[in-house]
Parts: C-alpha cells; structure tokens; sequence
C-alpha cells in the first residue's frame, strides 16, 4: 500500500505518525488523501513487490528436527508431533547442502532471513564447540555461512537453544524439563523489558563472537506470547546495545487471510527530529506448506503459487501489491536427505518468476524493514520544481512519484559537512528498466528511484 505525505513545513508529519496497536507506538501504514498539487507517493521500492525467504531452524551442521523432538517430547508428551521415529533421522544437515542450497538462490537472486541457533538443542555452542564435530569443521560451516549467505540473508538467533531455557548466571539448562522451561512456551509469567533484552542478547553476543552480522532476531515457536509489548523493546534494546544497529527488526508473526504483510513500525522515537529511532515487525505471509519443521512431510508447493503461478498465497500478496514473505523450516528444506522440500522451493521460485519477474523483486528481510521505516520517517517540502527530502533513514532504490513540471530531472544529496555531490538521473521508457539513479513519465507524474545516501536531498525537475 502506497504511503503519502503532506509538506512537513506544515507539521502534518507529527498527526500522521501516531496512533497505537497494543500499547507499542506505532506508524499507520495506510495512504491519506492529500491534496493533488502537493502529493508526493512513497511507492514500492522500484514499483515491485517485494519477495522475501524466511528460514527457521537453521544452523551449522546440527539437524534441529532430530535434536529438538526427544526434548519437546519430553515437555509435551501428549503431543503426538513428538511421537515420531527421530532416531531415524539424519543428526546432521551438511555443509554441501547449505553450499547448493546457497550457491542456488545466488543465481537466482533470492534473498531473505537464516537462523543462527546459538545453542542448538543443547548439542554444542557455536562460538566453542560442537560436540560430534571437529573444531574444524565447525569453524569451516560458519565461514560458509560468511561467505556463502551473509551477502543476501539476514543472520538472526533464534534464541539460544530452541529448547530448553538457559540459566544465564550459569549457562546450563533449567533443571525442569516441561512447558515452562522451553524457549517455544516462554516465559509464562510477566518479565521485564530488561529481562527478556538480558536473554535476546545472550544469543546475539555468541554470534558477536563467531563474526556473523545481526539485525534481527527471530523468536522461537511461541516465544513472547504472554510479553509482546515488552517482546519488541527488548528485542530493540538488546540489538542496539550488542551490534550498534541502527534500525532493528524481528520476526515472529504470521499474516493470514485479508490481513496486511506490510511491516509494522514499533517503539517510534524523536518524530521530527534528525534521530528518528524504531523497530520494525517484519511478518511472513505464508505457513510452512515445504517439509515442515521435522523435514518429514511431503511438501505442498501449490499452496504458495501452483505451476502457473495463477493461484497460491504468494501469487495473492503480489497481486494485493503487499511483501510477499514465505516462511519454511530448514529441515524442511533438506527433507532427511531427499531434498524433497528443496526441489519444491525451486519450482515455486521458479513459477513466480516466469510470471512476475518484472513485477516483483527479492528483498533480505533487513531490505523491507528499512524502507518500510523510511517510508514512515520521511517528511517532503515541494516548492515549485524542486522536492526537498529529509529522510533520516537512509534506504536503498526509494521510488517517489510526484508532480512533473518540465526537463531533466537530477538531484543534490547535501551531506553534513555541506559537501553536495550532483547527479542527473536517467530516464527509462518501460517500469522493468527503473533502478536507482532512473526516473519515468507516469501520465501527469514522474517517478524517481534513487538511493537516499544523506539524510537532506533535492531533487530537481525541470
């Protein structure tokens, strides 16, 4: 959904950001209805829907579907999920697979979120050891993930273990095993934003010291049920205290049915000010419809975009012109060795692509997160032919749509030092051509990508 703003000079911008959603400030998404003569339209990043991968799960070597079932098991015997003949599963899913998975989505340019469990089930700690594994070979499964994911997926804990909570004096699992001690069904009494952060950073400074960059976390099954508002500040709080990021987001919730996949901006701060801060909740859209989170179902890829891409959930959230975020499980993918979820994925990759590859484009979830707060951040003063943009924020390919005076259109990123570098955009005759640094004529308009590098830019037409 398209997002508009009125001249900032006129103060609409502080009306425009308010309003609350279970007690978290947060911004409304929705367009307002300015006037025409001084519209300004934050659009999609380059027009396109975007795309995105979410994997839970995931980390070096350790099979979390083989590891964590004994132990919910344990918590949850009635369960029958956790009947299952794990001891038939593979305990490891290998770096050759992360390497063809990875080396696959490279050449296809997709994109998204990977989890780091610090703790896997309790096996080993991924800044130490593994025990079943070398020293070596865990070093070389995280440099592959240097290498190989880190260019175009998030990084994120999810939590410690994934199962059992850890006793952060000690470092050592809670004694009781049941409900109230797994990491899925935590915490069952209140907590404070400082206790939750204190847990969130304990994950987040073990992949610290195993040189994997964070932005977000991702909470495991029903972590934070009973603490959602305290949830998005501790999340906020203990990635800015650990990693010095700037914009932090997470993931937790799934989008269903009619309702919106935009990400939701949380914990607003310093409105009309250079030191805008927030979180942003960055949802999936999708269930896990691959090899679940065991890796021993068969996969429905119908359920995301059948062949034709005609129909599917994905197929509907691109339609909708919403973020498009599948959500699947790492096992899943791997399949207990048959690959099966993975091959699934291809297809469906490969079905929106032929289809919607002109109208969509893949996204890390850190991408959306960002332009989504961008979009709520960013103030305009139109005078004449020229747009000033103040946007503390800065964002990759922001796409604006504004009113056309006449000539070229070129802009001036001001920088803090009052340096002024000058760029003269080119202008593209089809959408499919416009990227950063490109405009095009839209009837009465012209709409602009660039890469906001500066918090004050003027763009020029005419």
């Amino acid at each position: 959904m398209n997002l508009k703003r009125r001249d900032f000079i006129r103060g609409a911008a502080s009306t425009a950001l308010a309003g609350s959603v279970s007690g978290l400030d947060v911004v409304p998404v929705l367009a307002r209805d300015d006037q025409r003569e001084s519209s300004v339209e934050v659009m999609l990043p380059r027009n396109r829907v975007p795309l995105s991968f979410i994997i839970d799960d995931s980390t070096c070597l350790v099979n979390m579907g083989h590891f964590c079932t004994p132990q919910f098991q344990k918590a949850w015997p009635e369960r029958q999920e956790y009947q299952k003949p794990w001891q038939s599963w593979p305990r490891e899913i290998p770096d050759q697979f992360v390497r063809e998975f990875g080396e696959w989505c490279a050449a296809n340019d997709v994109r998204g979120k990977y989890s780091i469990v610090p703790n896997p089930a309790c096996v080993g700690w991924m800044d130490r050891e593994l025990p079943g594994w070398s020293h070596r070979q865990l070093q070389q499964s995280l440099g592959l993930v240097r290498e190989l994911m880190v260019p175009n997926w998030d990084i994120h804990p999810e939590m410690i273990t994934h199962t059992r909570v850890i006793d952060l004096k000690t470092g050592r699992p809670l004694e009781a095993i049941n409900a109230g001690t797994m990491e899925n069904s935590f915490p069952q009494e209140k907590k404070s934003v400082d206790e939750l952060a204190s847990y969130l950073a304990y994950a987040l400074r073990i992949l610290k010291q195993c040189d994997l960059p964070c932005e977000g976390v991702t909470t495991p099954g029903g972590f934070g049920n009973l603490v959602k508002e305290e949830l998005s500040l501790a999340a906020d709080q203990s990635i800015r205290d650990v990693y010095g990021c700037d914009l932090p987001h997470y993931f937790k919730y799934v989008k269903n049915g009619d309702e919106s996949t935009e990400p939701i901006i949380e914990n607003l701060r310093g409105v009309g000010t250079s030191d805008v801060t927030m979180t942003v909740n960055v949802p999936a859209g999708t269930g896990d419809w691959f090899g679940g989170w065991q890796g021993d179902r068969l996969s429905e890829p119908d359920r995301y975009a059948n062949a034709e891409a005609t129909s599917g959930r994905m197929v509907e959230l691109i339609n909708r012109r919403q973020p498009a975020v599948m959500l699947c499980h790492w096992p899943g993918m791997f399949s207990n060795g048959s690959k099966e979820g993975f091959h699934a994925f291809q297809r469906v990759v490969q079905s929106l692509a032929t289809r919607f590859g002109d109208q969509t484009q893949w996204m890390k979830v850190s991408e959306i997160a960002r332009y989504w707060a961008a979009k709520a951040a960013m103030q305009f003063e139109q005078q004449g032919r020229r747009l000033k943009i103040q946007s503390p924020i800065l964002v990759k390919q922001c796409t604006i749509r504004f009113p056309r005076q006449s000539g070229p259109v070129r802009t001036e990123s001001i920088h803090s030092d009052h340096s002024v570098d000058h760029l003269k955009l080119q202008e593209v005759n089809h959408w499919n051509q416009l990227d950063s640094g490109r405009w095009i004529q839209d009837g009465q308009d012209i709409v602009v990508c660039l890469d906001l590098n500066t918090s004050l830019t003027h763009l020029h037409s005419g």
